[in-house]
């Protein structure tokens, strides 16, 4: 008879199972580089948000100064990101920026989550032809491409901070409302949800004190992870000059006024901007992968063999 391999973490029961040996070793190297990640990001994010509160009343200085002696200047320790073509702190005017992308990405984000939470939930937990109709209205409104519906939308205000905020609202309500009806359909199956309908609960009963609690955490997910798609939307618009009014630094204004630094070999005016936008997506996406695990308990439990 086959001897069976020696259980070295339970010396008290020598027989084991060898798939149980092989895998803990890669389970404890996934537990540990997904908690650096999930650290990584949280540091990361919060970083992003104290700068954009602390800076500028630290720096005392005008991101609009215009100093045309001082243009183009690669970073150095007076200007860490450098300057621009006129000569303006690019350090000052990045974090200016980075506060509007994410100033419209948080207000977008939870009208958009509310907007599509609160249509997902009708449809879902009436069906019928209400389901019908408004999943209709749904797909029809999602074949149009987002970028172009908030053009037109921002084209009838003018410039500023607020119409993006409701061009990007709109157009991206009507992926949340996807997400919560599959989510309440599923839910409308469960046995406690039988169990009040059977116990004479109506319709509003059961959606406020059974469906809606259940799709909370759902919605919630869908809003962080449209924070970062808020941001490129809202870069975006102000890159094609329909976004904030010149004089206000936008992300996306400052990658546009600066291709032509960049053909010209100055590349500080385009990488700060361009990074500022790709670190906190990847930041972001790593708090929200973190918390779909937890919300998915199967996909953690086979994450962590």
């Amino acid at each position: 008879m086959a001897e069976h391999p020696a259980n070295p973490a339970n010396p008290a029961n020598p027989v084991a199972s060898t798939a149980e040996v092989r895998w803990r070793p890669a389970g404890r190297t996934r537990r540990s580089t997904r908690t650096l990640r999930v650290r990584t990001s949280a540091l990361v994010t919060a970083a992003l948000v104290l700068a954009v509160l602390i800076v500028p009343p630290l720096a005392q200085l005008d991101q609009q100064t215009v100093d045309l002696s001082a243009r183009l200047r690669p970073p150095s320790w007076a200007h860490p990101f450098g300057t621009d073509d006129v000569g303006r702190d690019l350090l000052l005017r990045c974090v200016y920026g980075l506060r509007v992308s994410l100033l419209v990405g948080l207000v977008a984000a939870l009208v958009a989550t509310v907007t599509g939470t609160a249509v997902g939930a009708a449809a879902g937990a009436l069906g019928g032809w209400t389901d019908r109709v408004v999943m209709r209205a749904v797909d029809t409104l999602s074949s149009i491409p987002h970028l172009l519906l908030g053009i037109f939308i921002v084209a009838m205000f003018r410039p500023g901070v607020w119409p993006v905020v409701v061009s990007v609202a709109v157009t991206h309500w009507l992926s949340t409302a996807r997400i919560v009806r599959a989510e309440v359909l599923s839910l409308r199956g469960r046995p406690y949800v039988d169990a009040a309908v059977s116990g004479g609960a109506s319709r509003w009963r059961v959606a406020v004190r059974h469906l809606v609690p259940g799709v909370l955490p759902q919605a919630g997910l869908a809003a962080v992870l449209m924070i970062p798609h808020a941001m490129w939307h809202e870069s975006a618009l102000s890159f094609l000059g329909l976004g904030l009014p010149a004089h206000q630094a936008s992300l996306g204004s400052l990658v546009q006024s600066a291709r032509g630094s960049l053909l010209a070999g100055d590349w500080w005016p385009t990488l700060f901007p361009g990074l500022l936008l790709i670190v906190p997506t990847l930041a972001i996406a790593g708090l929200a992968g973190a918390w779909r695990e937890r919300l998915n308990p199967r996909r953690r439990s086979e994450l962590t063999l």
